[in-house]
């Protein structure tokens, strides 16, 4: 059996914690040349690196942040068995390690993920944000639990994983006060020539929007286009265009963003998934986070 050198993945572990080899070295107290070492040492037992450099900074490799999550764990329970012996614990919270794609709403992840927090026992929540295709390696090695994304599985994906259905919501259109005024009447005619604030192309919300817009003979005069949908919104709020989001987040965004709604499209659907690496979902967690999505979040939702 081949047994991995713990020291060297604490101090691995550090470096990506601390976010460097110089401020890992302060918390270690060892010197640059040491922590470098050692840190190769682990590449060359695994044959992977785990670093690349960024400029002057050092950036986690897609096998680094694997390594990383296992890290996480690994010194999670031993602090867990310390506190234990000591009897400053009576038992861990279960831990559920949340992928989320990077374009999906956070107003919606959030309230997807509610649940779990509301189970009779404790739940750690652990949320990783990056894009499909990393999330779902990370699925496949098991460092994930679940990941939420608005697409299933892309179809010929090399992992083994399987999606489930959460809900979908119709799609509304919010603005400032005065942009609302202006744009309201005759919506959703009105939006021909509005300034708009629209998710990147290629999206699968992007996508749905162009549909509708040629259906609905609408031409759109686009300010601006955006990955980040909390950015989106953001540039909304200032007023720089009416921008779609999810009707089912509705109330959130009106508040949040001291917006208001200009009109409502139910038959443009956006659509939310979770995926796992099996068929059947069995982690308590992860079936509170299903069961209220269908139940209650998505019920009737349009």
């Amino acid at each position: 059996m081949e047994w991995i050198n713990y020291k060297h993945l604490l101090y691995f572990w550090v470096v990506a914690k601390e976010g460097g080899l110089a401020a890992a070295g302060k918390v270690l107290h060892l010197s640059h040349p040491t922590l470098s070492a050692q840190v190769h040492a682990l590449e060359d037992q695994l044959g992977e690196k785990l670093f690349s450099k960024v400029g002057r900074k050092l950036a986690l490799t897609e096998m680094g942040r694997v390594v990383f999550r296992y890290a996480e764990e690994i010194f999670s329970l031993g602090r867990e068995m310390v506190d234990t012996l000591k009897g400053r614990a009576t038992g861990q919270p279960l831990r559920l390690n949340v992928g989320i794609v990077d374009v999906v709403p956070k107003l919606v992840v959030r309230r997807l993920l509610q649940p779990a927090l509301s189970l009779p026992e404790p739940v750690r929540l652990v949320c990783f944000e990056d894009s499909m295709e990393n999330l779902l390696a990370d699925l496949g090695t098991h460092a994930l639990d679940i990941v939420i994304s608005d697409a299933p599985m892309p179809p010929g994906s090399s992992v083994r994983a399987f999606t489930h259905l959460l809900g979908e919501s119709g799609v509304s259109f919010f603005g400032t006060k005065s942009l609302v005024k202006t744009y309201k009447p005759g919506f959703p005619a009105s939006l021909d020539g509005a300034p708009l604030l629209l998710p990147l192309e290629g999206l699968a919300l992007r996508r749905s929007l162009n549909q509708w817009f040629d259906r609905h003979d609408v031409k759109p005069r686009i300010i601006a286009e955006f990955e980040d949908s909390a950015l989106l919104k953001a540039f909304g709020s200032d007023g720089v265009g009416v921008f779609p989001a999810p009707t089912v987040a509705e109330k959130e965004i009106l508040s949040q963003y001291r917006v208001e709604l200009l009109g409502r499209a139910p038959e443009l659907k956006e659509r939310f998934y979770a995926i796992s690496a099996e068929r059947r979902l069995k982690n308590p967690a992860v079936l509170a986070i299903s069961g209220a999505a269908r139940a209650d979040m998505f019920a009737g939702s349009s």
